[in-house]
């Protein structure tokens, strides 16, 4: 239970652990709006985010850090991917703060819009053949932006899949926006892949890599059209029209629900580890290191992508009727024991076995992810609940997505690869101990009537 003093307002917002509140019918079509919404909404954030990691794997060292030795050309790049990591967090408070005083909709528009945005400006950018230093110095601002606009985007599609489910099934509802990264990914790499097909290497890092991030201008303008015939939702308007939302939801809470924050955030640091060092490490890995060929690679990923969605959506759904924590513990055991298998399968260079240890990475980190989107949310009062799940969400971005690839990269130059993969295993160590010091909150009320 969360520590501190709870004003009468949060202690209506979050009821006790065994009460739901009263129901009322819901609308069906409403329902499966909601849901397309937040999956795609995600989905498109997650693509856009996504084909930066894919790019740093393959290209960005080359165009925008030619004068580097090879190693710190490849640490250049995915420090300029770890940059989104930083401004994620920052993103999270300040989408929260208006989240939480003026509602979820609008937040997610204005969201989706900044990632899109800069997400194309990326392929128009100029290397630095052309620029010189203002080139790299650019991508790195506009990655700053993407972080921005991707750290607003989770907690306020979670809320929005969370706020609007009927009772018992907030699991099931929650699946859909945690599909997005699986979605988003698969498309990511498949753009990449086709392209990898249809073009030589030398157009390759011309010109066509530009491709993927522009495409991201259609994929907003759909994201938009099925965002804006969303309706607010039952908890935000129940807590808007009682007066009961923060003036400073930040600020409330590190006052009041700094247990929640800092474990919510540990929980999440395992599945963010896992899942960057089997996509964009791994990614960079095995063309670089083991020499194998871009698009069997990509063909791999693509695969394990797969293990990824099926493991999201069957614990997402299974957490209705087992609980969020026992199936994200499930999860994090799991991982721990597979983080020394992962490299020895890859190292054998078998495209068979390398899909093995990618889907099988993928797979347990979807196993701990799906229930997440339940989970985080239904750690904070309604007041808090935008900027305390988005930013618990964005901090284990942090710690594990965007200090693995340089951690790993630094590993295997350093120990081997093997050393990669016990580092795996000790973030899941980390995820592990702060899930057992949160609750289950699978019955917890979320503060609303409907």
């Amino acid at each position: 239970m969360p520590h501190g003093h709870r004003t009468p307002d949060e202690r209506a917002d979050s009821a006790a652990p065994g009460v739901t509140a009263p129901q009322q019918p819901h609308d069906p079509r409403q329902l499966r709006r909601v849901a397309v919404a937040s999956f795609v909404g995600t989905a498109i954030e997650f693509y856009d985010f996504y084909i930066y990691g894919t790019a740093a794997a393959l290209v960005i060292d080359g165009a925008f850090f030619p004068n580097l030795s090879p190693v710190n050309a490849v640490l250049a790049s995915f420090s300029t991917y770890a940059v989104a990591f930083v401004a994620r967090p920052l993103g999270s408070v300040l989408f929260g703060h208006f989240g939480d005083r003026l509602g979820r909709k609008s937040v997610l528009v204005v969201s989706l819009l900044l990632m899109g945005l800069s997400t194309a400006a990326v392929g128009l950018l100029p290397t630095y053949a052309t620029w010189g230093a203002w080139a790299p110095a650019l991508l790195v601002l506009l990655r700053f932006l993407q972080g921005l606009g991707l750290g607003g985007e989770w907690g306020g599609a979670a809320l929005l899949a969370v706020e609007h489910a009927p009772a018992g099934r907030r699991g099931r509802y929650a699946g859909f926006p945690q599909l997005g990264p699986s979605v988003g990914f698969f498309g990511a790499t498949g753009v990449f892949l086709l392209l990898s097909t249809w073009v030589s290497d030398e157009t390759f890092r011309q010109w066509a890599w530009r491709v993927p991030f522009l495409l991201s201008l259609v994929l907003v303008g759909v994201g938009l059209v099925v965002r804006l015939q969303i309706s607010e939702t039952p908890s935000f308007r129940q807590a808007a029209a009682g007066h009961r939302t923060a003036r400073v939801p930040i600020a409330e809470i590190l006052r009041d629900r700094p247990r929640e924050l800092l474990l919510g955030s540990g929980a999440m640091i395992v599945t963010y580890g896992l899942f960057y060092t089997a996509t964009t490490y791994c990614l960079s890995y095995g063309t670089k290191t083991l020499g194998i060929g871009r698009t069997p690679m990509l063909l791999a990923s693509m695969a394990a992508v797969v293990f990824l969605a099926a493991g999201t959506w069957l614990a997402a759904t299974r957490s209705d009727a087992l609980g969020r924590r026992p199936m994200a513990l499930y999860g994090t055991v799991a991982a721990a024991g597979w983080g020394p298998l992962l490299f020895p399968l890859l190292d054998t260079g078998r495209l068979p076995l390398i899909v093995l240890g990618l889907g099988g990475t993928l797979f347990l980190m979807g196993v701990i992810y799906g229930p997440m989107g339940a989970f985080l949310p239904e750690l904070f009062p309604v007041r808090l609940r935008y900027s305390g799940a988005g930013l618990a969400y964005s901090l284990g971005g942090v710690g594990g997505g965007a200090v693995a690839p340089l951690v790993a990269t630094r590993l295997q130059s350093a120990f081997g690869s093997a050393s990669v993969g016990w580092y795996m295993s000790a973030m899941a160590v980390v995820s592990l101990a702060c899930l057992l010091s949160l609750p289950e909150t699978r019955e917890r009320g979320l503060g609303t009537s409907s």
